[in-house]
C-alpha cells in the first residue's frame, strides 16, 4: 500500500460489520461512521506520527469514539512500535487499528477510552449534517482529481443537472425538481461559476456549468 486511501475500503468493511454506516471525507475527518451512540471517526495514515496524534486528538472534542487506522507495520521492530503505540492511544483515549497489506486484515489493538476533553457542540452538528447532507459516498479517503465533493457541490451538481435537461429557471423551480430548498441561494451565490442570471429570480447554465457537469459526472447524486 502506498497511499493512505487504500486503507479506507478495509476500515470501511470493518466498521460495516458492526452494523454502521461509513463514508470518507466528512469535514476534516477521513472517515466517519454513524448508527451507534456517538459518530465514530478514523484517522487514516500508513505510519504512526507526531501529526496523526495531533489530529486524532483534535477530533476528541467531537466525539470520544476516535481511531488511528495505521498500515500494519514489519519488520524486526514491529512489536515493539505496536505495543507503545497502543499504551499511547489508551492514555489518550484514542482506539487503534492496523490494516495488514497483503490482505487487508483489520486488527483492532485497543478500544476508544474514557478521556473527557472538552466537547465542541457546534462543530459536532456541522459534522452530523454534512454527513446527512451527503449523498452516497462519493470520496474514497483522498482527494479526487478535481478535489473532495461535498455536500454544498452535489447540490450544486443537482441544480446544473436541472438546468442542462430543462433550461433556464427559477430557484423556487430547481428547488422543487431537485429536491435542494436551497437552490435559490446556490443559484444567487454561484460559487464555482456554473450559473448566470437571464433575468428576475431566473438563472442558466454557464459554459464552466457544463463543463462541471462533465467532469463531476462520477458524483452526480441519483
Amino acid at each position: 500500500m502506498q497511499r493512505e486511501a487504500e486503507l479506507y475500503p478495509a476500515v470501511k468493511a470493518h466498521l460495516e460489520r458492526q452494523g454502521l454506516t461509513v463514508k470518507a471525507e466528512i469535514g476534516a475527518a477521513d472517515v466517519v461512521a454513524m448508527g451507534g451512540p456517538d459518530p465514530v471517526i478514523v484517522e487514516l495514515k500508513l505510519r504512526f506520527s507526531l501529526t496523526l496524534y495531533h489530529q486524532a486528538v483534535a477530533r476528541l472534542a467531537l466525539t470520544p469514539a476516535v481511531w488511528l487506522a495505521v498500515l500494519h507495520p514489519e519488520g524486526r521492530d514491529a512489536a515493539r512500535a505496536l505495543r507503545d503505540n497502543a499504551a499511547l492511544c489508551r492514555r489518550l483515549g484514542l482506539g487503534l487499528m492496523t490494516v495488514r497489506a497483503r490482505d487487508g486484515f483489520v486488527q483492532v489493538l485497543c478500544e476508544p477510552g474514557a478521556a473527557s476533553p472538552r466537547r465542541q457542540p457546534a462543530r459536532r452538528k456541522r459534522l452530523e449534517a454534512e454527513f446527512a447532507r451527503r449523498r452516497g459516498d462519493p470520496n474514497d479517503g483522498g482527494a479526487t482529481r478535481y478535489g473532495l465533493v461535498t455536500g454544498y457541490r452535489q447540490d450544486a451538481l443537482r441544480i446544473a443537472a436541472f438546468l442542462a435537461e430543462y433550461g433556464a429557471a427559477s430557484g423556487a423551480a430547481a428547488a422543487r425538481d431537485t429536491g435542494v430548498p436551497m437552490a435559490t441561494r446556490i443559484l444567487a451565490d454561484n460559487h464555482y461559476g456554473w450559473f448566470v442570471r437571464v433575468a428576475r429570480g431566473v438563472y442558466d447554465l454557464t459554459p464552466e456549468g457544463r463543463r462541471g457537469l462533465a467532469d463531476w459526472a462520477g458524483a452526480l447524486p441519483d
